[in-house]
């Protein structure tokens, strides 16, 4: 199983769940190279020769074959990509350029479609499947985040579409996060953070272990569900 942007936060959890159930991982990072061997070495404590590194700026798309390629080399299969890697950040109209264009379509969009691509013909053979971590923006725009969520909507799209491309060997679907985990940088005040968990049914924020169980549900209990899109936000989408 690979899972991109998988050294912290919600990706470490998906790697925790889904080796707790005994999956052999490949461990994505770009820039976090001392949490991803952190982690590869937790979890290898548990289980040996069970998780590698396995580094790759994901914006570089013609790489992203050899970065299949090299995980194949080392596990000898593929099963499942998760593409949780994200970059998150507002554009308000009138400040977007090309740069906030190639980082948020790039990871979010553009990245996720060329390593499905790369490693389609591997995952036919296993049977395998996909899961796309998108937003529920992607759907509903975040005032201040056009950008990001239009590209969130066209990965949310692209799950749908390559699960037409991909059957009937492989599934794809996608899980759309509500409130989850906030980013560190300060861009929610706590009055705001206050205001999106009192808009949910459940009244409380999500956890990394919520969308990890459920990326570990699609992955490998939902053998008859592809092209879907499920929502773990609390009922935060349920009603306007």
């Amino acid at each position: 199983m690979l899972v991109t942007g998988s050294a912290k936060r919600v990706g470490a959890a998906i790697a925790r769940r889904l080796h707790a159930a005994g999956a052999i991982l490949a461990l994505h990072y770009r820039s976090a190279q001392a949490e991803a061997a952190a982690l590869a070495d937790e979890l290898n404590g548990r289980r040996p020769d069970s998780a590698a590194v396995f580094q790759a700026d994901l914006l570089d798309t013609g790489r992203l074959p050899a970065l299949i390629e090299t995980i194949l080399a080392r596990h000898g299969r593929l099963d499942g990509l998760v593409n949780n890697a994200s970059s998150f950040f507002p554009t308000p109209v009138g400040s977007i350029d090309e740069a906030a264009w190639d980082d948020l379509v790039g990871s979010n969009f553009k990245a996720p479609l060329f390593l499905a691509q790369a490693a389609a013909p591997h995952l036919r053979q296993s049977r395998g499947a996909i899961v796309n971590i998108t937003d529920i923006h992607g759907e509903r725009p975040l005032k201040g985040y056009p950008l990001y969520c239009a590209a969130k909507g066209a990965l949310l799209t692209l799950t749908r579409a390559l699960a037409v491309e991909l059957g009937p060997e492989v599934r794809v679907n996608a899980i759309s996060p509500g409130a989850i985990l906030w980013p560190n940088d300060g861009q929610f005040p706590a009055a705001d953070r206050s205001a999106i968990v009192d808009h949910t049914l459940l009244k409380r924020e999500g956890s990394p272990e919520d969308i990890a169980a459920t990326v570990h549900f699609l992955l490998c209990g939902a053998p008859y569900v592809t092209g879907q899109v499920l929502n773990v936000d609390g009922g935060r989408t349920a009603h306007l």
